[in-house]
């Protein structure tokens, strides 16, 4: 969901005899379905079709190519977080964020649910450091939303009473739960009626 949370770890080279952007997307991916943890060295290489010494040359670290996975997946299929913060509404951009979450969520060719709230929720002290790169993405995320929210009350579209913050957590909230139900296998439209129950009391100026 964040999209400023995470810190680029240098460009990805290209080695000869790979592409290294598609076995980028293809971490992204096993990431996304099994959690950092669940991701083994041998299903990561596996999937991007390289040896354990090639995948360390051009990516680094099993924790570096999990960060630049995470940044692959925040400017993919997390996108619509940015695009939806442009919305020029508050209400606006609360329901694109939803829908947003949903069609990430759901998407037919990738794994259900959400790389950044499912990626490292149970991990050992290993990954704590990888945990806390996800908590900081989330929170960004969210920030970044609390943001938006108070200028859409300074603007007046939002009432001058509204908390930004509370407002922002529970947008954030609801995408969090939105990840998590849709890996659970719950359908989009299910996800949607959701979606459109918590912006049914949505306040207005």
């Amino acid at each position: 969901m964040g999209t400023r949370g995470t810190k680029k770890s240098g460009t990805v080279g290209r080695p000869r005899g790979f592409d290294a952007e598609q076995a980028l997307e293809k971490a992204m991916l096993v990431f996304w379905e099994h959690g950092y943890e669940g991701a083994s060295l041998s299903r990561l290489t596996g999937a991007m079709a390289i040896s354990t010494t090639s995948m360390y040359a051009a990516f680094g670290s099993k924790e570096d190519l999990f960060r630049k996975a995470l940044e692959r997946y925040t400017e993919g299929p997390g996108g619509y977080v940015e695009r939806a913060l442009e919305e020029p509404t508050a209400r606006e951009v609360a329901a694109a964020l939803l829908a947003g979450s949903i069609r990430s969520a759901t998407r037919p060719s990738c794994p259900r649910g959400c790389l950044g709230v499912q990626g490292a929720l149970a991990t050992s002290e290993p990954g704590r450091e990888v945990r806390d790169l996800l908590a900081e993405w989330r929170n960004e995320g969210c920030r970044r939303v609390r943001d938006r929210f108070r200028r859409a009350v300074e603007e007046g579209d939002l009432p001058a009473d509204a908390d930004p913050d509370l407002l922002a957590r529970y947008v954030t909230t609801m995408i969090f739960g939105i990840a998590v139900q849709a890996a659970s296998g719950v359908a989009a439209p299910g996800l949607q009626a959701m979606a459109d129950a918590a912006l049914r009391d949505w306040p207005s100026a």
